[in-house]
């Protein structure tokens, strides 16, 4: 034991040793619900940021915004893709990508302790002069990094299947669905209507027509298009 601890406390061990201490105490405040496994920034497989607004925010929503330039932001949803090990980034560019980011962190932390342990365990039992010690020590310290990361890979691959990829809400997931009109009219400039999203939740969104077709408050229109530059729908007549 005392050997255990005289390696692991020693260079280059105790490096890893501190990082492994974080990921152990972030995994047990996700135990006791503390934290979300999927790391900061992640909004679950909803994907609220640049999805349809408050549409998802359960219940009836309104997007608050009557103007057409709505507070929503993009369609895309990069918050999720970082949190999760989407499409996109470092994880993807090094192929760990498809889980989160945490248990990515967490497998190159617990691989890079326990090679650099073995490395350090192997140099004990050595009789070396300091200096060669100290090169060697590196030389583990650089082979842990390194090594770390094509275990890491392999582990990862299996682990995709847990953590299947969604697409985040778009808006464009309202094109195709029929609204109800809420306001007098509909012209090229000014409309809105409600329409129901794929989970059941509604949102008034703005629309707007190409046409000179007579618009009621409670009529049906189909959204066949949407405009990401002024942020509305376009419409067509639908009974």
């Amino acid at each position: 034991m005392g050997e255990f601890t005289r390696v692991a406390l020693g260079f280059p061990t105790v490096l890893f040793g501190g990082a492994l201490l974080v990921v152990a105490g972030f995994w047990v405040l996700v135990l006791v619900g503390g934290a979300d496994a999927h790391g900061p920034g992640h909004h679950g497989h909803g994907g609220h940021e640049g999805g349809h607004g408050d549409a998802h925010s359960g219940g009836s929503a309104h997007t608050g915004d009557h103007g057409g330039n709505g507070d929503h932001g993009g369609d895309g949803g990069s918050g999720q893709d970082a949190g999760r090990g989407g499409p996109g980034g470092l994880p993807a560019a090094l192929g760990l990508d498809g889980v989160p980011i945490t248990v990515v962190f967490s497998l190159l932390t617990a691989l890079a302790w326990f090679l650099s342990l073995a490395g350090a365990a192997a140099l004990d039992g050595a009789d070396l002069p300091g200096a060669v010690r100290l090169v060697l020590s590196c030389a583990v310290l650089c082979g842990a990094l390194f090594g770390s990361w094509p275990l890491t890979w392999l582990l990862v691959r299996p682990l995709r299947r847990l953590f299947p990829y969604e697409r985040p809400p778009s808006r464009e997931d309202f094109v195709g669905r029929v609204c109800v009109i809420r306001t007098g009219r509909v012209t090229g400039g000014f409309g809105q209507a409600e329409v129901t999203a794929p989970d059941g939740s509604t949102a008034v969104v703005q629309v707007r027509q190409t046409g000179e077709d007579q618009y009621a408050t409670g009529s049906t229109a189909l959204i066949y298009g949407y405009e990401p530059a002024g942020e509305f729908f376009w419409v067509a007549p639908f009974s």
